[in-house]
């Protein structure tokens, strides 16, 4: 797709894994927003391979009995950070990943046009680790150094965009200590 081959379209700590689930953005469409996510499949366990095989469409409905309901979803986001902290990203920044869903911010709606989503592993009983906030943070400055849009107050949560929707990144997420690590970055 058009975008993929531009410098800012993949981040380079992470492992790629291209989804078929993405779009262009419309013309002259930057990102402006970066939504923070959570998702455990199954829900509340970590680890496997569910998450990328939902984004891949290759999730088996009956490996777990909550598959059968989201196997035939088609959705993704930019990039998702591992419990270890490891990285995997199956949109380039360049393109629209389908992660926001039917949302809104500042009167704006179709999120998924103008915003960088990034899931954590997690969910909304659990703590973020301490590996997961340092490689959002280092995602993060490196996303506004190339995105001028991404300046500023442009962090939001899922929950955020799509109120009585959704939950996450959920109660656990400690946008306090994201905050001071993403000072901490600023001032690398």
């Amino acid at each position: 797709m058009a975008g993929s081959g531009d410098a800012r379209a993949w981040w380079p700590q992470a492992r790629i894994r291209p989804s078929p689930n993405r779009d262009l953005r419309p013309a002259g469409m930057e990102p402006e927003l970066i939504v923070i996510h959570s998702i455990s499949l199954p829900p509340c366990e970590f680890g496997g391979p569910f998450i990328g095989q939902l984004f891949m469409n290759a999730l088996e409905p009956q490996a777990h009995p909550y598959f059968a309901a989201i196997a035939d979803l088609r959705v993704s986001a930019h990039v998702v950070i591992g419990r270890d902290g490891e990285a995997a990203q199956y949109v380039p920044f360049t393109e629209r990943a389908w992660h926001a869903g039917v949302s809104s911010w500042h009167g704006r709606e179709r999120c998924n046009d103008f915003s960088i989503g990034i899931e954590l592993e997690g969910c909304d009983e659990c703590p973020f680790t301490p590996a997961q906030y340092q490689r959002l943070a280092s995602l993060i400055a490196w996303l506004r150094e190339r995105f001028p849009g991404l300046a500023g107050d442009t962090l939001v949560g899922h929950a955020d965009i799509a109120p009585g929707r959704k939950t996450d990144p959920g109660p656990y997420f400690d946008w306090q200590h994201l905050a001071a690590r993403l000072e901490g970055e600023a001032n690398a």
